[in-house]
């Protein structure tokens, strides 16, 4: 029998998230794990009036390209996906891993060689999301995986989500659109505003926003959500940062990452483990050593650490610092194949600033 908050879940994803109209062809990524949410959302897109079709793809898959594929199978780009991209209206994408170390022993080479295809289509992607030619969002099915790394049993795991969802409430979508106004009142605070900093312990960064556009995460492009961010100017970072919690990427867990910036460059990264992994993806490219978005987590039903980003930027009382790729509809100009959410916990002796006026303490917004 399927939990009755898989059928909520996908209710809200298609009429709160993606907002779903007639006649608009919506593709559903997943795998085989996510598959009772993915038929909810394919009855739910039908009853819809729109065109729904599915993607499930396996995590195998892409382990055995990674380990057998030659450069030109990396390097490849299917005619397929790419009017995938040109022609679909919306799409939800859900995460549900088997096991969330099972690209650990790739070749950093390769993973940044197919990451790197990989941004192509999705810098197309996001420009037409940018342009509003369509819609998406990013979510998660939990998983017996996914509540291991959490260190829950997954009943417990899948409280957590659905709770991180607000699918617990009467109305959901009540909910999220209070989180929208809150997350407004600080965004319109930082209007204008052109200097941030951030104080912490081993941590005193600072970025120029001025002209670029914060962002109302509530939502609508990730589910859950609860953040505001924006492109800071590529050349302004300048400082030292230490992320609080380790930092994961393609299955692989850096600890105690150290970051120091000058003119907007990473000219030093160091971590307790996983240092050449870290140098390697920092190598990737141009642009990786460069912060591609800065944000504040504002979902305080998010409380703890859970190794998925996807929960824990978003924790209320956190920021989060990107390297690699801007997001357009900031202003942010940054170009990379990467993307690398790291986290800053200031809920204990964090302070931030705007044009040198203190605004979040603790974790809290103070204006």
């Amino acid at each position: 029998m399927v939990d009755p908050r898989v059928k909520k879940f996908a209710h809200v994803l298609l009429s709160y998230s993606l907002g779903v109209k007639q006649g608009q062809l919506i593709r559903l990524n997943g795998n085989t794990l996510s598959l009772p949410l993915i038929r909810e959302l394919y009855a739910e897109a039908l009853a819809m009036g729109a065109q729904p079709f599915a993607r499930i793809s396996d995590d195998d898959l892409e382990e055995i390209m990674l380990k057998k594929g030659s450069t030109r199978q990396l390097t490849y780009i299917s005619p397929v996906a790419k009017l995938e991209i040109e022609k679909i209206d919306a799409m939800v994408g859900i995460r549900a891993a088997a096991n969330t170390k099972y690209l650990t022993n790739i070749d950093p080479a390769n993973m940044a060689l197919l990451r790197k295809t990989q941004f192509k289509l999705m810098r197309r992607f996001f420009e037409r999301a940018a342009r509003g030619q369509l819609n998406w969002v990013a979510t998660l099915y939990p998983t017996e995986a996914a509540a291991q790394d959490a260190g829950m049993s997954l009943s417990d795991y899948e409280d957590f989500v659905y709770a991180a969802y607000m699918l617990d409430k009467k109305d959901p979508i009540a909910a999220w659109k209070k989180v929208s106004k809150f997350n407004q009142r600080i965004i319109n605070y930082l209007k204008g505003k052109k200097k941030i900093r951030i104080v912490a312990p081993d941590t005193d960064l600072s970025y120029s926003v001025a002209g670029r556009k914060w962002i109302n995460c509530d939502g609508k492009v990730n589910f859950p959500d609860g953040e505001i961010y924006t492109g800071p100017i590529e050349n302004s970072a300048n400082g030292y940062i230490r992320y609080t919690f380790p930092v994961v990427y393609g299955g692989r867990e850096v600890e105690d990452v150290r970051i120091e910036f000058k003119d907007g460059k990473a000219i030093k990264a160091t971590a307790a483990k996983g240092q050449d992994f870290l140098t390697a993806m920092l190598d990737m490219d141009k642009g990786a050593r460069f912060i591609g978005e800065v944000a504040i987590g504002t979902n305080f039903g998010i409380d703890r650490f859970t190794r998925n980003i996807l929960f824990d930027e978003k924790i209320g009382g956190t920021c989060h610092i990107a390297l690699g790729e801007a997001y357009p509809e900031t202003g942010g100009k940054n170009v990379s194949a990467l993307h690398w959410d790291m986290i800053c916990d200031l809920r204990k002796g964090g302070f931030m600033y705007a044009d040198g006026e203190l605004f979040f303490k603790d974790g809290k917004f103070v204006k």
